[in-house]
Formats: C-alpha cells, structure tokens, sequence
C-alpha cells in the first residue's frame, strides 16, 4: 500500500475513495512482456495514478517492470485502481484491456 498511501495524501483522498475494478486475466500468456507493455501504455494515456494489485502486491500500472513483477498468470485477478480527475476512464479503459486479453488472439 505504499505506492497507494504516496497517491492518497497526493490527492487529499481517503484509500477507500479511489475508483477501483477486479479483472481476470484471460489471454493464455497472462500478463507477459507483450502484455505488459500494452498494459502500461494505455495507463500512460491517462493523467490519473494507477496502481494494478496482485494479491498483497501493489506495482505502478505504467511500468512495464513493475508489471512484470506481478506473474499474473491465466486465470490471475487483478484489481486496478486509480486516482486523478480520469480515474474512471483510466479504470475501464484498462479493465477493457484486461478483459479482452491484452489484443491478442
């Protein structure tokens, strides 16, 4: 929750306040390199802070490095969470990603 808390006091918001949405991940490869750099190029898009969960762990969903420290398999879930004055579109337009299995076939 470290990077979260940084964003929080950031923004003046309360942790429970940020827009937030669970995804499975459904492309056979899980979140690898391809997947992972389209993940956090979508992210880049958005002005808002996002922030992908795996389990206990919390990486910065616009690096592609830390993305790949998450070993998110088929199957995995994942919660996306963000916050700035996009935070809902950044949320979507990401689960979208997710949920259509990152473009791939």
């Amino acid at each position: 929750m470290d990077i979260l808390w940084s964003i929080y006091s950031q923004f003046g918001m309360d942790y429970y306040e940020m827009k937030e949405k669970r995804v499975t991940i459904k492309n056979k490869l899980g979140l690898h390199a391809r997947a992972a750099a389209a993940f956090s190029r979508r992210a880049s898009e958005f002005a808002s802070h996002i922030v992908v969960i795996k389990d206990h762990m919390e990486v910065n969903g616009k690096s592609i490095m830390e993305l790949l420290t998450l070993a998110a398999t088929k199957g995995s879930h994942i919660v996306i969470k963000a916050a700035g004055d996009d935070e809902c579109q950044a949320v979507e337009a990401l689960a979208r990603l997710v949920e259509q299995g990152f473009g791939e076939a």
